[in-house]
């Protein structure tokens, strides 16, 4: 079997099941309180040198890990970096690069450097949090709320260009002190909601057109992922916007004013 075949979920479910991983449930790994979590980013498949700036380059690198502790409830502590560059890079750019991870006000704290005939960029992100609510507990009569709108970076990925993820650290933090279960939408509303529904054994109801829009987007754009909001399972919504809720059940079932819908979602060895 190809990893086309058995695709990105997939695999990692076979490490698990083989025991050859452990604890990859979560967005993030918690070690002795320490919550800490890694990305990687590879020109050609996250990003285009031709449709992104080295300053933005450097804020997505670093805010698609601090997505994860925001899922994890956590204060972030440092980021580790390290990244692979070809030779003839220019210095200002990959001083740009390291301007745009500042910006983000997460101290860089070590990592590496190394040669590469294409831009790759490992950052690991390391924080602490006090609850870290994870993918399995939702439960039947919990309702789903996203901390912001859906669907930009489908949008601008069809004008050839990126947006830069938000930081939701703080909101995190505050659903993470009730929240059932919780993820961010990096590889499409659908999929990602399917992660809380296989982990908790419950049903996900979700009500498209409750789902908040970004400025230009389609529905169709929230199957394309990347967005780097918050999806939480909660009791009671507590101002952020609510989407679906929890039933019953298994699996996952988008509903565009009570009509099945069906979404694609980001998977890195299939073409979906």
């Amino acid at each position: 079997m190809r990893l086309s075949e058995l695709g990105e979920f997939g695999l990692v479910a076979e490490l698990e099941r083989r025991g050859l991983v452990h604890g990859v449930e979560n967005d993030a790994a918690e070690l002795a309180g320490v919550v800490v979590t890694q990305d990687a980013l590879v020109e050609g498949v996250h990003f285009r040198l031709d449709w992104i700036s080295w300053p933005d380059l450097g804020w997505r690198a670093a805010a698609v890990n601090l997505s994860d502790l925001a899922a994890s409830g956590a204060v972030p502590d440092g980021l580790v970096v390290s990244v692979a560059l070809p030779p003839d890079t220019a210095v200002a750019d990959v001083l740009a690069l390291y301007e745009g991870i500042a910006e983000t006000q997460v101290p860089v704290v070590g990592g590496d450097t190394s040669r590469s005939e294409h831009v790759t960029l490992s950052v690991t992100a390391v924080g602490h949090s006090c609850r870290i609510p994870g993918r399995g507990g939702a439960r039947p009569g919990d309702r789903l709320v996203v901390t912001g709108p859906l669907g930009a970076a489908g949008a601008a990925f069809r004008e050839q260009r990126y947006v830069r993820p938000p930081l939701r650290l703080e909101e995190g933090r505050e659903l993470a002190a009730h929240a059932t279960a919780m993820l961010d939408v990096s590889d499409g509303l659908g999929p990602d909601a399917g992660h809380i529904a296989e982990r908790s054994g419950c049903r996900l109801v979700v009500d498209l057109e409750q789902v908040p829009l970004a400025a230009g987007a389609s529905l169709e754009d929230l199957g394309f992922g990347e967005d780097y909001e918050l999806l939480a399972a909660v009791s009671e919504p507590v101002g952020f916007h609510e989407i679906g809720r929890c039933e019953e059940g298994n699996g996952v079932e988008l509903l565009h004013h009570g009509e099945p819908m069906t979404l694609p979602g980001w998977d890195h060895f299939r073409d979906v």
